[in-house]
């Protein structure tokens, strides 16, 4: 597969996730916490039924980047440690496929914010 042809499939990919996204915010009343869980959640779902890494392996970064891919993480850590530890594997499975990610995002929110001074948003 040409590079080009890879870098048009993760745009389109990552681009039609938040043209949804967009079209979520302006035809409904949902916040953008309730899209960024309902996001999550859908990933959560492909990869419970299957479909996650399939898609994944055609549109690559344009669906694993996006918090689509963290939502499938979470399941399929979650899957994985229920195989291996039984079903406590639910509890514990999913933060331990995500905990990198997590204490990045904690660390990097944690030197921004001192960085940067946080402003309510005027409307």
């Amino acid at each position: 597969m040409n590079d080009w042809y890879v870098y048009l499939i993760v745009f389109l990919s990552g681009g039609l996730i938040c043209f949804l996204g967009q079209i979520l915010i302006i035809k409904t009343k949902m916040t953008s916490a309730r899209i960024l869980v309902t996001f999550e959640l859908f990933g959560v779902f492909l990869a419970a039924i299957g479909l996650y890494d399939p898609i994944s392996s055609f549109c690559k970064a344009g669906i694993n980047v996006p918090i689509i891919g963290f939502g499938a993480s979470l399941a399929n850590g979650a899957i994985n440690a229920v195989k291996s530890k039984g079903i406590l594997g639910i509890f514990t499975g999913g933060l331990e496929a995500t905990a990198g990610g997590i204490a990045a995002a904690v660390f990097f929110a944690f030197i921004f914010g001192i960085i940067f001074r946080a402003r309510t948003k005027k409307f």
